[in-house]
């Protein structure tokens, strides 16, 4: 609701409010001329708290300001009302307490003091919970769009990595064994195609992301005539399940770097998937070469970097486990719900 319909919600309330006093009271033509003045006063009040002072003042914290302009009105505006009213009849106590000891009624000016005070509170609170909203709103937007920005320069950060790793794979085959090269760009450009178009997307499949997954392993194995000690694992109820792009390969890619695995011998990588309704499962585990191994020095995006992307995409919905020791794993569990 904008401010206008605010504030003639506010005064349709009010007029409601002195309405059903002028109604209980008898419909009588002196409690309009007692309280119309103050009804009046009243709305220009409410405007004014609505308008100018409840956002310029109280919004922008100067509560000294909002103070003076807020209870000295209220009080001249009640003084007002009731001086300025005719003095009101004095009518004859009802029957049956003609003889008991005069009732003292609260005067005018008390009364209407106390409408006006309960009225500038209404609307200071109501505008207060409105301005609050909107601020959260506000924020919730902003949030949204710095995850929004993240996710995209993280995204960045994968892809091109992704791209240089595979070019070196086929830049490789091209030395070791041509007659791969044709199937090694063919399965790279299925992968491009995942990368360009499926990545845009804020969730793909959970089948399209294990297909990436098996052209990555299939064109690493096309680097060498060479058996890999390689095994990747799958228990998938169903592939349509939605998952983040992108969201294991990071951790295979790491894997394959660090492993060792190209020196052959006992040097391994192990990928174990498993994904059902609610959860995905996910694991991976990779041999520590007992020398240091000379990378290209280009490097992965960090776990550090995965790990910001997870509090990103499944906030409160992930747990993340590394464990370094003769070997190094990584295991993830994704809750879907």
């Amino acid at each position: 609701m904008n401010l206008l319909g605010r504030y003639i919600s506010q005064v349709l309330l009010w007029l409601g409010v002195w309405s059903t006093l002028w109604i209980s009271g008898g419909r009588d033509a002196i409690f309009i001329r007692d309280n119309g003045l103050a009804f009046v006063l009243q709305v220009l009040i409410l405007f004014g708290l609505v308008y100018y002072v409840v956002p310029r003042f109280l919004f922008k914290k100067k509560y000294l300001y909002f103070i003076i302009a807020t209870v000295p009105v209220v009080i001249l505006c009640a003084y007002l009302s009731s001086e300025f009213a005719p003095t009101p009849v004095r009518r004859p106590p009802p029957m049956g307490l003609q003889g008991g000891a005069p009732g003292k009624l609260p005067s005018r000016f008390f009364i209407h003091l106390l409408i006006l005070t309960i009225s500038s509170v209404t609307a200071i609170l109501l505008e207060t919970f409105i301005y609050a909203q909107e601020k959260e709103k506000s924020y919730a937007y902003a949030q949204a769009e710095l995850k929004e920005a993240e996710l995209k320069f993280l995204k960045m950060q994968i892809n091109p990595h992704f791209l240089f790793n595979a070019l070196n794979n086929i830049y490789a085959l091209s030395v070791t064994n041509s007659n791969k090269t044709q199937e090694g760009i063919s399965t790279l450009s299925q992968m491009l195609r995942y990368v360009l178009y499926d990545c845009e997307r804020p969730v793909v499949s959970l089948g399209k992301e294990v297909e990436y997954i098996k052209h990555y392993i299939a064109l690493f194995k096309l680097k060498s005539s060479k058996e890999f000690n390689i095994r990747f694992e799958q228990d998938i109820t169903n592939e349509n399940i939605q998952v983040a792009p992108m969201l294991f390969v990071p951790f295979i890619e790491n894997a394959f770097k660090h492993s060792g695995i190209e020196l052959g011998g006992s040097n391994y990588v192990f990928i174990s998937l498993k994904a059902k309704e609610n959860y995905i499962d996910f694991y991976i585990e990779n041999s520590m070469p007992s020398k240091p191994l000379v990378t290209d020095g280009a490097g992965g995006i960090g776990l550090q970097n995965v790990e910001k992307r997870l509090e990103i995409l499944y906030p409160q919905k992930h747990e993340l486990t590394v464990k370094k020791s003769d070997t190094f794993s990584v295991a993830l569990k994704v809750n879907l719900q």
